[in-house]
C-alpha cells in the first residue's frame, strides 16, 4: 500500500475513535488539521471519507460564500474574474499543481449573426470559452460542462495577509481551478462578483455524486494498429492528437505504446527531475502543461529554481509553481508527432499527470536545446 495512503487511513481510524458519534465533519476536519497541520484539502478529505467541496462547504458563513452553479454560472464567473488583474491560478490533478501568478489576456467579442447554423456551430464552442486566458501568463484551456460547485473564500492567509479566492469543483466535488485575487485594488470588484453570483442557499447540502469510474481499455488486439499508426505518421498538426486517439477509442498511453517505430521512446519517471533541472540550468524554455479533465494550465518561459521537499519536486519561481509528486509516476516517453518532441508522464493508473514541450515560436523549428534536452533523458 501507498505510504502516503497508510498514513491517511491510520489518521482517519484514529481520529474517529477519538471523537464523539455526533462530531460534525467540521470538528473531525479540525481535529485532523491539528494532527497533521500541512495536510492537503485534497488528502484530508480522503482521510475523512468526504470531498473537498464539502470541506470547504463547512465553513459557509464564516469565510466562504457559495456561488451559483447553474446557468453556467461557472463560466460567467471566470468571465468577470478577467477584471480581477493580477492574479495567481491553481490548476491540479491527482499527483501534479500547476500555480501561475500574472494578468490573464482578454479575446476579442465574437460579431453577432442572424441566428443560422454557423451560430449554432459558434455557441456550442463558446460554452468552452470564458473571453481570455489564452496565451499570456494565464494560459488555459477549459471543459466547462465538467465544472459544477463555486465559492468564494476570503481568510487569513500564511503570511497574514487576507486571502480571496475564486474555487472550483466538478460534480463529485473534486477540486478543479481556483482563483487568488492578487491586486488589492481590485477587491471592490471581486466583492462585486461575489454579490451577484451569491447562491440563494447558503448551506452544506449539495448533490455531491460518486466519481466516475474509469471505462475499461480498449484491448490491444481490438486496435486496428496499422491504421492508427498510419494516422499519427500523416499528422500535420501535434493538436490533431487528441482526436486521433478519440477515434481508434484508445487510451492516450496506450496510443503510445502502439505508436509507430521510432515515434515514442520510453524513459524513467524519475528522468522529470532531469528535465527541470537541465531546463533551469541550460535556461531552455519550456512549456509545461497540467490538466484534470475540466481545466488544463499550461505555463511557458524559462524556470529557476528546482528543489525537492515534502514529497514533491517542485519549481519556486516568483511567478512560476510546479509540484510534483514524482514518486507516483510510473512511466514516462519522449514523443515525436507532427515533427515536434514533447515529453510525457503518467502515473500508476495511466493517467496523464504532466508533459512537456520545447518553446518555440509558431512555423519556426523547435530550439535545438530542448530537443537535445528530450534526447539526452534516461531510458526506462
Amino acid at each position: 500500500m501507498n505510504p502516503q495512503r497508510r498514513l491517511l487511513l491510520a489518521l482517519a481510524g484514529t481520529l474517529a475513535i477519538g471523537s464523539t458519534q455526533a462530531a460534525t465533519l467540521a470538528e473531525r476536519w479540525t481535529a485532523l488539521r491539528k494532527e497533521q497541520p500541512t495536510l492537503q484539502a485534497r488528502d484530508a478529505a480522503r482521510a475523512l471519507g468526504t470531498s473537498e467541496a464539502e470541506l470547504l462547504a463547512t465553513n459557509l458563513g464564516s469565510t466562504v460564500t457559495r456561488l451559483r452553479d447553474t446557468d453556467h454560472a461557472p463560466r460567467e464567473i471566470m468571465r468577470r474574474a478577467l477584471d480581477l488583474g493580477r492574479v495567481m491560478a491553481l490548476t491540479r490533478n491527482e499527483h501534479a499543481v500547476i500555480e501561475t501568478t500574472g494578468i490573464a489576456s482578454r479575446i476579442a467579442q465574437a460579431k453577432q449573426g442572424d441566428g443560422g447554423a454557423q451560430d449554432a456551430e459558434r455557441a456550442a464552442r463558446e460554452l468552452n470559452i470564458a473571453g481570455g486566458y489564452l496565451g499570456g501568463p494565464i494560459d488555459l484551456r477549459f471543459q466547462f460542462p465538467r465544472w459544477k460547485y463555486a465559492f468564494a473564500v476570503v481568510q487569513p492567509g500564511r503570511d497574514g495577509a487576507t486571502s480571496r479566492s475564486l474555487q472550483f469543483f466538478d460534480a463529485s466535488g473534486g477540486a478543479i481551478h481556483k482563483v487568488y485575487l492578487k491586486d488589492d485594488a481590485a477587491i471592490p470588484v471581486f466583492d462585486k462578483l461575489v454579490a451577484e453570483f451569491r447562491h440563494p442557499r447558503q448551506d452544506e447540502r449539495m448533490a455531491i455524486a460518486p466519481a466516475a469510474a474509469k471505462p475499461a481499455p480498449k484491448p490491444d488486439s481490438a486496435v486496428d494498429v496499422k491504421e492508427f499508426q498510419l494516422a499519427w505518421q500523416e499528422m500535420g498538426d501535434v493538436h490533431q492528437f487528441n482526436r486521433i486517439v478519440s477515434e481508434f477509442g484508445m487510451t492516450r498511453e496506450q496510443a503510445l505504446r502502439l505508436a509507430p517505430a521510432g515515434a515514442v521512446r520510453r524513459v524513467a519517471p524519475q528522468a522529470v527531475r532531469q528535465l527541470l533541472e537541465q531546463a533551469a540550468r541550460q535556461q531552455v524554455a519550456i512549456m509545461a502543461f497540467v490538466g484534470n479533465g475540466a481545466v488544463t494550465q499550461i505555463y511557458s518561459g524559462k524556470i529557476g529554481k528546482v528543489a525537492a521537499g515534502g514529497g514533491w519536486f517542485n519549481v519556486l519561481d516568483p511567478d512560476f509553481n510546479l509540484h510534483l509528486r514524482d514518486s507516483a509516476l510510473r512511466s514516462g516517453y519522449v514523443l515525436q508527432r507532427a515533427g515536434v518532441t514533447s515529453v510525457e508522464f503518467f502515473d500508476e493508473g495511466g493517467d496523464l499527470v504532466v508533459s512537456f514541450f520545447g518553446v518555440r515560436e509558431r512555423g519556426k523549428p523547435q530550439p535545438q536545446g530542448w530537443t537535445e534536452l528530450a534526447a539526452a533523458l534516461p531510458g526506462a
